[in-house]
């Protein structure tokens, strides 16, 4: 990797970090400012627009993904590794808070897929929010969730990735409940914001715990000492070494953006606002910000923090396995979805534990690609049916051809088809785990494959097989909803082969190609020691594939025809499980009775305190202004300001009655007093001058 160096100026000014790169790189901070120059044109603007501010939404994306993509193919190409910070304040003695942008392997890839899901989303909303309420708003904080993922991605220390974090969660709130006249959809949107919250708190006391022991908030400065198991990092804390606490407290922080279980139950309820905000957050924002920052951080987890991984895998284990069984039972298309990002992100979350930072990152790649297009193609089925109950659905393949066949694609995808791109990303998951040694989460995740398959199936059979069950007539979307589909199914094809020597498929699909492991190189981390075999493991691709051609199978089998009742059906294929999996591990129930259980004390507590602490405070303070009050009255008011002016009134009152008694009205008494006064004057004269 190329090395880098560090000039520091006199503080207030720029601090630069120079590697490779040139203007290109220099400017990279527009990609970070445009989303939010388009925040404040939509606002200002927006209403006056046939699109209502998606014009200016669209050309910000179009500017990103233009500038994303020459960044990453100048990262591809060569190796660039780049960063820039202005210094924008300190804290004690030297620790520097900085704002700035990199540009390296992982965020050049990170730019490139913001970009380009986030530019094909953005045009799909131009078609799927025409007519709806607050379209303005809707765009302008649309803008405000793609700028704040970047401004996440872009970060070369903790303090600014904390900022973007944050945004990431105030712009998803926004959206989430964009529909709020619906208290479902407001609820679902503070469930989000305070689920995260919580998770939130671990990963900034973790940031501060390793930022103030390493005296810096730069990752490059963390990880340095990480590498070399410096003694900053191995200082007690909590029981533990800085370094295995501060791992744990940000991988809590990731399981809260990354939904990993138990808290992904704010995931699937975030699904109440509108679909392209779905697919943009399930995508290529918020839910892969989790993943992003423990990539960001992997080798504090290869080097200092090894301890905190087996807890890493057991989460992502079961995320990936229990909450793709949920996904079997949903009625709502878009939930669906929902529980298989939350397994999917279980996968991307067991291949960082077990050293598989390539098969992750390439994992949340392709994932992006198919994702986005099965929740922009669930969108059209919506759009079409005006429902997102697939027992609404049914024999749609008839009525919306272009939706069908898009969304086979990126079923297949997920499912882990070949040469689909899933297939080649989960390969590269089987594959860490077999390599590690890890071979009962390995069974783990090729059964998960057999449940994606299966739920996957299930959802295509009801909403596009059958009979049509809803009422109208449904139809095609319009051309701004299906060019989108058709990109995203392109690249849910060929984005699995970018990790292929050559983009060639048949000479070399035994060997994995370097290229994307050497593209991924950070300014802290080079992969190419990564943790996986050189070659394709054809037993492992071939257990991956029955595992996903049976849940095809099993899946056609139950739900191919509609000789019963969707709940019939699903009765019937799972039928201990059932009642568990509608009520969703009750998880939702325990959460409800812990936050009652804690509401009670804690209003009691709030109370008590506002009566016996704050209203005291309140009460003495006013007993204390009576009292000098009165005091002021007293002595102040009554006893000198009263008595000056009193005092005045008097002295004129008793020179006026004197002068009263000289005011006759009679002449000669004044003609006298005059010649007195004259006399006394002269004589006074004579005397002064003598």
């Amino acid at each position: 990797m190329t090395n880098l160096f560090l000039a520091l100026a006199a503080e207030g000014e720029e601090l630069v970090e120079f590697g490779q790169g040139g203007q290109l790189h220099e400017w990279a901070w527009l990609i970070l400012v445009a989303p939010f120059i388009a925040y404040i044109l939509i606002l200002a603007y927006g209403k006056k627009l046939k699109y209502e501010g998606g014009e200016i939404a669209v050309a910000m994306m179009a500017f990103v993904f233009g500038y994303g993509l020459l960044l990453w193919l100048d990262t591809i190409r060569n190796h660039t590794v780049f960063e820039k910070a202005i210094e924008i304040g300190r804290i004690g003695d030297g620790m520097v808070l900085e704002w700035g942008w990199v540009v390296d392997g992982l965020s050049s890839m990170m730019y490139f897929v913001v970009g380009t899901v986030g530019l094909l989303v953005f045009i799909y909303a131009l078609g799927y929010m025409k007519g709806e309420r607050r379209n303005t708003f809707f765009y302008a904080s649309f803008s405000l969730f793609a700028g704040a993922m970047l401004v996440l991605v872009a970060s070369a220390n903790l303090a600014q990735l904390i900022v973007g974090w944050e945004l990431v969660g105030v712009a998803s709130y926004l959206l989430i409940g964009h529909y709020w006249e619906d208290k479902a959809n407001s609820s679902a949107g503070m469930k989000a914001f305070f689920t995260n919250k919580v998770a939130d708190v671990g990963l900034i006391i973790g940031a501060l715990a390793l930022s103030v022991s390493v005296g810096s908030f730069r990752i490059k400065d963390i990880l340095d000492v990480a590498t070399h198991h410096g003694d900053a990092l191995g200082a007690p804390f909590f029981g533990s070494s800085v370094a295995v606490a501060g791992a744990l407290l940000l991988f809590f922080g990731a399981m809260g953006k990354s939904a990993q279980f138990p808290l992904h139950i704010w995931l699937p309820d975030a699904m109440a606002g509108p679909t392209p905000v779905s697919a943009l957050m399930h995508a290529a924002t918020m839910v892969t910000a989790g993943i992003y920052l423990m990539a960001r951080m992997f080798p504090l987890y290869q080097e200092m923090a090894t301890a905190a991984r087996p807890i890493m895998i057991a989460v992502g284990a079961a995320t990936l396995f229990l909450t793709g069984l949920i996904a079997l039972v949903q009625d709502d298309i878009k939930k669906v979805l929902a529980y298989s990002t939350v397994s999917q992100l279980g996968y991307m979350m067991v291949a960082i534990a077990a050293g598989g930072y390539t098969a992750a990152v390439f994992h949340l790649f392709t994932h992006a690609f198919f994702k986005a297009l099965l929740f922009l193609g669930a969108g059209s089925v919506i759009h079409g049916v005006h429902s997102n109950n697939m027992s609404d659905m049914g024999g749609l393949r008839k009525y919306m051809p272009r939706t069908f066949w898009t969304f086979i694609i990126g079923s297949g995808a997920l499912a882990g088809i070949i040469p689909l791109a899933g297939f080649f990303s989960k390969d590269e998951i089987l594959g860490t785990l077999d390599y590690g040694g890890y071979t009962a989460v390995l069974w783990i995740a090729i059964a998960g494959a057999f449940v994606t398959a299966f739920y996957m199936t299930r959802a295509v059979a009801l909403t596009f097989f059958g009979e049509y069950k809803g009422h109208g007539h449904p139809h095609e979307s319009e051309g701004l909803m299906t060019v989108p589909l058709m990109v995203l199914a392109f690249f849910s094809v060929v984005a699995g082969f970018v990790n292929m020597p050559g983009f060639k498929f048949g000479e070399s699909i035994v060997l994995r190609y370097t290229g994307f492991t050497e593209w991924l190189a950070t300014r802290d981390f080079s992969p190419l020691g990564d943790h996986h075999p050189e070659s394709l493991e054809w037993s492992l691709a071939l257990y991956g594939t029955i595992a996903a051609v049976g849940g095809i199978a099993l899946g056609w089998m139950f739900f191919g025809k509609d000789a019963a009742t969707q709940q019939e059906r699903d009765t019937v294929s799972i039928p201990v499980l059932y009642p568990l999996l509608r009520a969703k591990y009750y998880l939702d129930d325990i959460a409800l009775a812990l936050v009652g259980a804690i509401k009670g004390p804690v209003a009691r507590f709030v109370d008590w305190t506002n009566t016996y602490v704050f209203d005291t405070i309140v009460n003495s303070f006013g007993f204390a202004a009576g009292r000098l009050g009165k005091f002021v009255y007293n002595v102040a008011d009554q006893g000198v300001i009263d008595g000056v002016f009193n005092g005045s009134a008097g002295v004129a009152s008793a020179a006026g009655g004197w002068l009263r008694k000289i005011q006759t009205g009679k002449i000669q008494q004044y003609a006298g007093a005059l010649v007195v006064g004259a006399v006394a004057l002269v004589v006074g004269f004579v005397l002064f001058n003598n």
